[in-house]
């Protein structure tokens, strides 16, 4: 009888927690089993998540393990000193959704990034290292994964490698300093020095650095990381609905998720305003929706083009009801954080958009990761931060196709990125290192 294969998961993000950081691993942690490994997730009793979501239990597995421990987290200071409610989420990066008191914010982020390296869930590194040092000791785990960010995940894998020569795969869904906001952290020399060693010593220690991109994954491999392995997000079939919904009756634009500054671009505001402005007919049946938590600067923005009759937030979905909304969507809606790191930027929901079967249009680098997939599949375009014309031709075209109720997709290669076809993707790695135990 062939012994059990079992994959340990440190994680911060586990349902009910939602929002993004959830779903790679949840998802993995749901197909592992058809592939005869166990995963044992190891995650913490009482997160400080963006959101919760409870629509996502459904999507753990009956064989997952799931192992959680107290954490504590400096939040409940950061509240009292910028004056936020106790109860108020912290959201990811630097989104701000109501103007806040500067200076405190500058101060606090300050401290974030100066005293708490790599991270706020740095109190949680040494009890869980001593916890699942025993842990591991007692019961055969195969291969050991950490999930970052938050970056804390993999020093707990780290020290167990060091303590233990586990078989690691570190994997990073984001960059750790070359991270959108890590200009703004305010970094003294020296916490940059330590940010930048302790990067380094997860990508020199571990046995596989996962990286969801290709650019990222040169970067890694440059910064000394000896094996990079390159698995990218994706959409799960099964959370499609069985009855197609009907497409909306007006001309639709719809962004899902988080949205912060730097991927609130001026240009697609512009040229919504100029469109408008050109066509009555556009601007009697055009509806923009923003769904998730978005930057205070969109009402800025929305303000100054004198575009809030034709937009609507919706602040939070739960992800069950998420591929409905997107399928009946007549355009979709893709910023790409206008950053140094846009070029290796492919955010999670473009596989679900790609799933859904509705038309792409994304701001970004048009040599980027994003405009890869986006061509390959033939699922939108995507434009230069600068392409005012090339915007609203789209728009345009859509809005044409719309009016003629002809918008149909022609896609191709998808099923690449389907969340069962990656973690078989996945299991090939996990193999790979296990047999080296052996």
């Amino acid at each position: 009888m062939e012994q059990k294969k079992k994959v340990l998961i440190i994680t911060y993000y586990w349902p009910p927690s939602g929002g993004a950081g959830v779903q790679r691993w949840l998802k993995f942690a749901k197909y592992l089993p058809d592939f005869n490994w166990t995963p044992v997730v190891y995650t913490p009793e009482n997160p400080e998540a963006p959101a919760n979501d409870e629509s996502l239990l459904k999507d753990i597995h009956p064989k997952v393990v799931v192992i959680k421990q107290p954490i504590w987290e400096p939040y409940l200071w950061y509240k009292k000193f910028t004056g936020k409610d106790k109860n108020q989420k912290i959201n990811a990066g630097f989104l701000q959704e109501k103007k806040s008191n500067p200076l405190l914010e500058k101060i606090s982020v300050f401290i974030r990034g100066n005293f708490f390296i790599p991270d706020a869930r740095k109190f949680w590194i040494k009890p869980s290292v001593k916890f699942l040092t025993k842990y591991l000791k007692d019961n055969h785990i195969d291969v050991v994964v950490s999930t970052g960010p938050p970056h804390s995940m993999h020093l707990i894998a780290l020290r167990l490698k060091q303590k233990l020569n586990i078989k690691w795969v570190a994997d990073f869904r984001d960059p750790w300093t070359n991270i959108d906001f890590y200009k703004d952290l305010k970094l003294m020399r020296i916490s940059d020095k330590k940010h930048r060693r302790l990067e380094q010593k997860v990508l020199k220690n571990a046995d596989i650095v996962l990286s969801v991109s290709m650019t990222w994954g040169n970067e890694y491999k440059n910064l000394g990381a000896e094996r990079v392995e390159i698995i990218t997000n994706g959409f799960d079939s099964e959370d499609l609905p069985l009855d197609e919904p009907k497409l909306d009756s007006y001309y639709s634009i719809l962004h899902l998720g988080s949205l912060n500054k730097d991927r609130n671009h001026n240009i697609f505001w512009e040229a919504i305003r100029q469109l408008i402005d050109e066509d009555q007919e556009l601007k009697r049946k055009l509806k923009i929706t923003f769904i998730g938590k978005i930057d205070n600067s969109v009402y800025l923005q929305l303000e100054k083009y004198k575009l809030t009759f034709l937009f609507e937030h919706v602040p939070n979905m739960n992800h069950s009801e998420v591929f409905s909304v997107l399928m009946s969507s007549r355009v979709l809606y893709l910023p790409i954080n206008n950053t140094p790191n846009a070029k290796g930027i492919i955010p999670g929901k473009v596989f679900e958009y790609i799933a859904a079967k509705r038309p792409i249009l994304s701001i970004g680098r048009t040599d980027g990761d994003i405009a890869k997939i986006i061509k390959s599949t033939n699922s939108g375009n995507v434009y230069n931060f600068s392409d005012l014309s090339g915007i609203k031709d789209f728009i345009k075209d859509q809005f044409f196709s719309f009016q003629q109720n002809k918008q149909e997709q022609y896609l191709k290669d998808v099923e690449q990125y389907s969340r069962k076809f990656l973690t078989k993707k996945l299991c090939n790695l996990l193999e790979e290192i296990k047999s080296e135990n052996q």
